[in-house]
């Protein structure tokens, strides 16, 4: 992002300040008139400090200099009752205003859809498996946005943009990357979008699925234009004058090793972190559960951290005081903090009796009484 996370308003969900905006807003607000009826997805871009419905046929491509929110309505496969997941998607380069404008309408419409919802935090590069899966064929990151007064142009005015594909069966990340040869490598796929003439360059060991994914990607854009690009395939290094040409010329590609791994691999880590709220204000953390445990550990009056490996759940008990239940967030942003962790990592916000699958799934119903381990918060030693 053009600014860190921690230093945005995102890190004063819960501050008086942040209190008073969501006084201030209508109980009615226009935006969530009439939302959440159905099941399906709804998207909304932050435009001018102001939460604006996002066309439909633009779900799945997002700005990185936009911050949006994203309502998913599914049915609870038990019961007909409706089911929400609500997640504001912070682009890299979105501004303060709009980050903050996204994660405080967040909880406004978590509020207008009666506590129900599980709210995700999506920093791009970063998304949840749960994000990622909503879009098909693929999610798409496009550089702009609001703030630089993005238009969309005509194919014959197109500026050339370079696209990356990749990822792993399960889920594909569609990003924009600088127009250079510098950006290949032999393990994915990318698509040169020259406006009338559509490029896919297959990397000689790119997997199948970027492969399929990559030809959606580029029939996609096509259709956009009413079929009148030109689709190109290129499978390893082939002599393509033009495709070279927009790239600054054909030079030696990198390997698919030098590309990364398709799949993150971090190193495990379960635990449990109880929120404290000191009397001198501000938030602690003491760690009460570590490997495996039950979800015996939460207490409804309280706050907890469930950290397990590169996410951050966030539980919040139904008999937390209204003054503390919504500070997630802001509690999220100072546990990454004090113990070094990177302002991108995932946070996930569920609150008690709502039920998310993800979530439960971390817990061992087998381990019946907590043994609870009460160490002072603090960073790992090295």
């Amino acid at each position: 992002m053009s600014a860190k996370i921690e230093d945005s308003n995102i890190a004063n969900l819960g501050s008086q300040a942040e209190k008073d905006q969501r006084k201030s807003a209508a109980d009615s607000a226009e935006e969530w008139k009439g939302i959440g009826m159905k099941e399906g997805v709804e998207v909304w871009r932050v435009e001018k400090l102001k939460v604006v419905p996002w066309p439909k046929e633009s779900y799945g491509s997002f700005y990185d200099g936009d911050s949006y929110i994203v309502l998913h309505t599914y049915k609870d496969p038990a019961s007909d009752k409706l089911l929400y997941n609500v997640h504001f998607w912070l682009g890299k380069d979105t501004t303060l205003d709009e980050a903050g404008v996204a994660a405080y309408k967040t909880v406004e419409l978590d509020d207008h859809l009666g506590g129900l919802p599980v709210e995700y935090r999506e920093v791009q590069g970063y998304e949840s498996e749960e994000f990622l899966a909503l879009w098909t064929p693929a999610m798409r990151i496009m550089s702009g946005g609001i703030a630089t007064g993005f238009n969309t142009v005509k194919p014959e005015d197109y500026k050339p943009r370079l696209l990356h594909v990749k990822g792993t069966k399960k889920h594909i990340r569609v990003s924009e990357v600088p127009l250079s040869c510098d950006s290949l490598n032999l393990g994915d796929v990318f698509i040169l979008d020259a406006g009338l003439t559509i490029y896919q360059w297959n990397g000689t060991e790119a997997a199948v699925a970027e492969k399929r994914r990559g030809n959606e990607v580029a029939k996609g854009i096509q259709d956009e234009r009413n079929g009148r690009p030109k689709l190109v395939v290129m499978d390893g290094e082939e002599d393509v004058p033009p495709f070279w040409e927009a790239l600054g010329g054909k030079k030696e590609i990198k390997s698919a090793a030098a590309g990364g791994a398709d799949d993150k691999v971090v190193e495990s880590v379960h635990r449990i972190f109880k929120v404290e709220h000191p009397s001198s204000g501000g938030v602690a953390f003491t760690e009460v559960a570590s490997g495996a445990f039950s979800k015996s550990f939460l207490k409804s009056d309280g706050i907890f951290i469930v950290e397990v490996d590169a996410t951050i759940f966030v539980w919040v008990g139904s008999g937390v005081l209204k003054a503390h239940k919504n500070e997630a967030f802001q509690a999220a942003n100072q546990f990454l903090a004090q113990f070094n962790k990177p302002m991108t990592t995932a946070v996930i916000r569920v609150k008690d009796p709502t039920v998310n699958a993800q979530f439960e799934a971390v817990f061992d119903p087998a381990i019946k009484k907590p043994h609870y381990v009460a160490k002072a918060a603090g960073p790992k030693s090295p």
